[in-house]
């Protein structure tokens, strides 16, 4: 488990940005791979997971639905 990755879902996080997201998914990445940093011919396959694993996350962030709150509106592409 990637302890540095926070909940992000209200109400735990009830404001999340899009940075909050990379971030989570930056952690999910490093961790999964082992690299802290890819060496520069894994680079572009790193930044492309991440960049999934963003997607992934935010489209599971918009489709929750959380008991005893709001539904949460988001305007991302």
């Amino acid at each position: 488990m990637c302890r540095s990755i926070k909940t992000l879902r209200p109400p735990t996080t009830p404001e999340v940005t899009d940075e909050d997201i990379r971030a989570a998914a930056l952690q999910y990445v490093r961790k999964v791979s082992g690299f802290r940093a890819p060496a520069a011919h894994n680079r572009e396959v790193f930044d492309q997971a991440v960049e999934t694993v963003a997607a992934a996350t935010q489209e599971l962030l918009d489709g929750l639905q959380i008991r005893g709150s709001a539904a949460r509106q988001h305007s991302h592409p």
